[in-house]
């Protein structure tokens, strides 16, 4: 999200809310309306949290951070009543509390928005709100009623573009995410917990997130907020608290920490180690993949060089294009138009199979649904590229894909582990793993770090570098700028299906929005 979008959505939250009639007594003088207490957690007989204390105090945001296996979605877990704790204590307004089951916490103002939503597709939005808590009139379900105080919650929190008839089924990632919100607002909760809100929404959806968040703190709403965008912790959170391996790192004031404190708490390693430059002995090379005069129904005009051992990050609004560039190269989505050369040799990709063959990968942004087959082995994902393309080294990859995984320090049981219970950190290593069986030369990396935590991150980093001084050519799309700007040796800004510009490595997140947004022609000069 860019500064303008902030402010806007900032002076959004400013709006009086309707229905708070008295301004709730909240921020850091407040008294916690829910206290966790050196809480403890087994499985199995493996301690998992190590005496975890934090305090949520009303009209706050209190932001929870930690590497996949920090113990975060515990925690939640605990205070949802969706696991009981070993040891310690919750307790709601100084009040020990034990809840068995997510409705005990319900019934006690406590919800929780989890990544994976618990709607119902086939019924409407107001269906889902009252699910199983159906007002009644005269022995009937007083539909009317429904929908209209889902109505009046919807206006609470600004969104009236979503009708409370509406089918849950047909509404955006994002739109379903409020729908959530909803309904816990609908239980007068006082304390809402969000698990990674933003993993799967475009950025102007991340915006009407941000005001929702705002108003449920103005409203005296106490927030539990987690997720690995550090940019978003420090847009929302007024208190930060690191885990790490199940136990407490820190809790401070957001207004006295910043991304390199973050970082080095999370991972135990300085932000400079963060985005690795290029490994030595790196050289950049020859064109692999040229594209001259590209286009399709989505693209035009396309001009472009990806060279043996340099990494070109693809900036971009949402829509701009970005990731029709890779499907294009990657024969996904095809060039209609122009001229597309690999190794100086003009070369159509009409289909991935095609792509694969002359040495091209694409690890694409979704790696549940395009990436993954979830309920396979770990062994059997990464042999999928290998079985379908070249199935006679299917034997040889076999053998080679242990010592891969160790080299990507891939966490699981074995390679029989079934990818789906696997962190979405190392779901994203297995994607990696089946690519680079292939031996590719260049790789399209598509939003690859997209829902993983920090230290898988720096793992994918440190992967590129390395891929990077093999000789591999990377072409990395990403809507995080820090990340295009950390880890790019040049810079492609996409807008309009065309490439607005190219700056050097090293540009400022500014120059990288002017291109983008058009405020600012390729050449630099005001538009």
């Amino acid at each position: 999200m860019n500064d303008a979008e902030r402010n806007a959505v900032d002076g959004a939250a400013a709006a009086p809310v309707r229905g708070a009639d008295a301004a709730p007594v909240r921020g850091a003088d407040a008294a916690p309306v829910l206290s966790v207490v050196g809480v403890r957690k087994q499985f199995f007989g493996v301690e998992v949290l190590h005496g975890v204390s934090l305090d949520l105090v009303p009209g706050t945001v209190h932001g929870l951070v930690g590497e996949n296996g920090a113990g975060k979605s515990t925690v939640m877990k605990i205070i949802a009543g969706v696991h009981r704790r070993d040891g310690g204590d919750v307790r709601i307004d100084g009040a020990s509390v034990d809840f068995g089951h997510p409705v005990e916490a319900a019934a006690a103002g406590v919800a929780t928005v989890f990544q994976e939503f618990n709607l119902l597709p086939d019924r409407t939005v107001a269906q889902n709100v009252f699910l199983g808590r159906e007002p009644r009139r005269r022995g009937l379900v007083d539909t009317a009623g429904m929908r209209r105080a889902t109505r009046e919650l919807l206006d609470d929190l600004g969104i009236p573009g979503i009708s409370p008839d509406a089918q849950v089924g047909g509404l955006t990632v994002a739109e379903q995410q409020i729908v959530e919100i909803v309904k816990a607002l609908s239980i007068d909760a006082r304390v809402i917990s969000m698990d990674e809100p933003t993993a799967a929404l475009a950025d102007h959806e991340v915006a009407i997130l941000y005001r929702v968040v705002r108003r449920l703190r103005d409203r005296g709403v106490a927030i539990l907020y987690v997720s690995h965008r550090l940019q978003e912790i420090f847009d929302l959170c007024d208190t930060i608290t690191v885990m790490k391996d199940g136990a407490l790192v820190s809790s401070d004031p957001a207004s006295e920490l910043d991304q390199a404190t973050l970082v080095r708490r999370m991972v135990g390693r300085p932000i400079s180690a963060y985005y690795p430059g290029p490994e030595p002995g790196t050289e950049v090379g020859a064109p692999l993949v040229e594209v001259v005069g590209g286009g399709n129904a989505q693209l035009d005009g396309i001009d472009l060089e990806l060279r043996a051992g340099e990494v070109v990050g693809v900036s971009g609004l949402q829509g701009s294009g970005r990731t029709e560039l890779v499907e294009a190269i990657f024969g996904a989505a095809p060039f209609t138009r122009g001229a597309l050369r690999v190794d100086g040799s003009e070369s159509p990709i009409r289909r991935p199979r095609q792509a694969v063959r002359r040495g091209i990968a694409l690890v694409t942004e979704d790696r549940k649904r395009t990436g993954l087959a979830l309920h396979q082995s770990i062994l059997d994902n990464a042999l999928l590229a290998i079985r379908s393309v070249f199935p006679g080294r299917t034997r040889a990859k076999r053998a080679e894909l242990p010592g891969m995984f160790d080299a990507l320090e891939l966490v699981s049981r074995g390679p029989g582990q079934e990818v789906q219970a696997l962190s979405g950190g190392n779901q994203q290593k297995v994607v990696l793993a089946k690519w680079l069986a292939t031996a590719p030369r260049v790789v399209l990396l598509d939003e690859p770090t997209r829902g993983i935590d920090v230290g898988a991150k720096v793992a994918v980093y440190r992967l590129v570098r390395d891929l990077a001084r093999d000789g591999v050519a990377i072409l990395l799309v990403s809507s995080e700028l820090p990340e295009v700007i950390g880890m790019s040796d040049r810079i492609i800004v996409m807008r309009d299906g065309r490439i607005a510009g190219e700056l050097p490595a090293g540009s400022t997140e500014e120059t990288v929005l002017a291109l983008a947004t058009g405020a600012e022609d390729p050449q630099g000069g005001a538009r």
